[in-house]
């Protein structure tokens, strides 16, 4: 089964990589009748990625521990859910994930009308690309990253799925994040094709559902990660600027400027070479996280380590970044545009690029200051959270002043309701004042705070003011995923500077406060033997307030079988949309008394709730593309 699965990869490398020249070579001899052959191996070639994936996951649920990969991320206790999820949880899986989603993407692109509207030229040089892509991951799976090594003679049992890694994010957060940056592969490669071949119809439109599902999946990778930081201890809350978390951070910045930028294109037929860079940016801004996650460049709470991969993905890297600038600046040059103002709603769209852009600098170069300081000291030093903190959130603040306003602008400039800007300004005024003089004295917190409940205004009066948008999916679309992205915004507004935390040491019986609450230490629950837990201690805390008990807090230390140096901890969490209680138990004493860690987290919960509009409502901008020849 290991040579079977290895040579299953092996087939699709040498198919991919034959197609992609074969492409290649009838792009340049204008050979169009090759696309039926080109059409119809990548199809099979993929069926290959598939069968290998299928002999893995086969391996995984049947503990077949010959295979060094199952031996890795699986034992005899571990539950079958998070078996199953080993598939993504080490390194060559999650790599191999990446690939069969992208063989999968290609086999449904290829069938889409927005496939099939294009020219042949187009797609021949699409199928350039995308091969050749799929011929890299395919290179280093067979290679650096072969997850079909045999251990001879297979031991009885793994050495287990990390505990970190057994938690119901595991599930999806993967998953999801290999999605997006998988579907980028798409667009980018269709941005591309489109610059060479001088394609008539606009790739903007064509794979306009594609870079929205990357965005949305991305996104949703992104907020189900936060909250599974939020959920562990000492993984430092729901964003701790850690470079894995801003890995994934850095491509979702250039995606979504693309987004914005590309809503210019489709209306006023401008910034074309500006969106084909941006669209292949991102896409190397995908593979720029694997080389941060995988090379060992950089030091993490969970990288995979160094695994071999970092020179080739480095160089995957420059490749494609000399192949998008030649692209860019030697293809037909397009037809000129010029922009409106600055103060019109193209100019707010280009300047929140540009912001989105510079927030994705600021992150890349402080991820990469280690690596970066190593030219002048032999001590590099990591940037903290107050380094991203005091650069990132005034743009972010910005960034939800500019969207209060630019539903009220006219697309070429100028006002177009003089009184919805004025109300809005006026509710933005006022919510300013009520928080700082309620005590929110931290300016850029409070102005975030009052931006967002400003935007929250301007859209629902934008709903009230213009009936045609309650009945357009678009508009609830856009303007969803912008009411989740400010809700976001408030929640990290109030839960990061107010959250207030305390460390204690309490006896059975004895009580602590901390803002409203009040806790008591009720008492310790011990167990041993349940599941793949060798040992557990529960912690049981009551929490009231006013004299009223609100409920119980039961947090808890365990011991995992095969981690038997190491103790993990479990939060418990109180929710609430206002101020949030979570309590984790930091150790036992042997006078019987137990440490915690408490903290008041205000309006928290409202991250989890616009992110998952965001995601939710980004679905309702998918438009269905006309067959070729449809009129509609």
């Amino acid at each position: 089964m290991h040579l079977t699965g290895y040579v299953g990869l092996l087939f699709s490398l040498l198919a991919f990589l034959f197609l992609a020249g074969f492409s290649g070579f009838a792009a340049w001899s204008r050979r169009k009748e090759a696309l039926n052959v080109i059409e119809r191996g990548q199809f099979i070639a993929a069926c290959g990625v598939i069968f290998s994936t299928l002999i893995l996951l086969v391996a995984l649920t049947s503990r077949d521990y010959s295979f060094r990969y199952v031996y890795n991320n699986v034992d005899n206790a571990l539950s079958f859910v998070y078996t199953l999820t080993a598939l993504w949880g080490g390194r060559e899986g999650s790599l191999l994930c990446w690939e069969l989603i992208i063989a999968i993407s290609g086999m449904i692109f290829v069938a889409t009308p927005g496939y099939k509207s294009l020219g042949s030229d187009t797609k021949l040089y699409f199928w350039t690309f995308f091969l050749t892509v799929q011929g890299f991951f395919l290179l280093l799976l067979t290679g650096w990253s072969n997850p079909f090594i045999e251990i001879i003679p297979a031991p009885g049992d793994g050495r287990g799925l990390n505990p970190l890694l057994r938690n119901p994010g595991m599930i999806f957060h993967p998953p999801l994040l290999f999605m997006g940056f998988a579907l980028y592969t798409i667009p980018a490669c269709a941005a591309l094709a489109s610059s060479i071949a001088s394609e008539k119809k606009s790739w903007i439109k064509v794979v306009r559902n594609w870079n929205i599902l990357s965005w949305v999946f991305l996104t949703a990778g992104i907020i189900l990660g936060g909250w599974w930081s939020y959920m562990e201890l000492g993984w430092g809350g729901y964003w701790a600027w850690d470079p894995v978390e801003n890995a994934s951070l850095i491509p979702w910045f250039a995606g979504t400027a693309v987004l914005h930028t590309a809503i210019i294109e489709s209306r006023r037929n401008a910034l074309q070479r500006t969106n084909v860079f941006l669209m292949s940016l991102t896409f190397i801004l995908c593979i720029f996280s694997t080389y941060l996650t995988r090379s060992g460049v950089i030091d993490s709470l969970h990288t995979f380590g160094e695994s071999g991969v970092a020179q080739p993905l480095f160089w995957a890297m420059v490749f494609f970044l000399v192949l998008t600038l030649m692209v860019v600046f030697l293809s037909e040059r397009p037809t000129h545009r010029s922009l409106s103002d600055f103060v019109s709603r193209q100019g707010m769209l280009v300047i929140a690029a540009w912001f989105l852009l510079a927030l994705g600098m600021v992150v890349a170069l402080g991820t990469m200051w280690p690596v970066i300081s190593r030219l002048w000291t032999s001590s590099p030093m990591g940037l903290d959270a107050h380094f991203y903190n005091r650069v990132c959130l005034p743009f972010m603040g910005l960034l939800v002043l500019i969207f209060c306003f630019c539903p009220w602008l006219g697309w070429k400039g100028g006002v177009r309701n003089m009184k919805g800007l004025g109300a809005v300004g006026a509710v933005l005024v006022i919510a300013f004042a009520g928080f700082y003089l309620s005590g929110m004295t931290n300016v850029l917190a409070a102005l975030t705070a009052a931006a967002s409940v400003a935007a929250i205004a301007g859209i629902i009066l934008l709903f009230f003011l213009y009936p045609t948008m309650r009945s357009s999916r678009h508009s609830w679309g856009a303007y969803g995923v912008h009411l989740g992205l400010v809700l976001m915004a408030l929640g990290v507004a109030f839960s990061g500077p107010y959250k207030t935390e305390r460390e204690v040491v309490l006896a059975q019986g004895e009580s602590m406060e901390i803002g409203e609450f009040t806790v008591t230490y009720a008492g310790l629950h011990e167990d041993r033997n349940v599941g793949d837990i060798l040992a557990r201690a529960t912690a049981t805390l009551v929490v009231s307030r006013d004299g009223r008990e609100v409920g119980m807090l039961k947090p808890d230390k365990r011991i995992y079988k095969n981690f038997t140096n190491q103790q993990f901890a479990e939060a418990s969490i109180l929710p609430s949309f206002g101020d949030e209680l979570y309590a984790t138990l930091l150790g036992l004493t042997e006078d019987d008394k137990a440490s915690f860690k408490i903290s008041v987290n205000p309006l928290v919960n409202w991250i989890w709730i616009g992110g998952t509009i965001m995601c939710l409502l980004g679905f309702l901008l998918l438009r269905r593309l006309p067959r070729p020849g449809e009129v509609r």
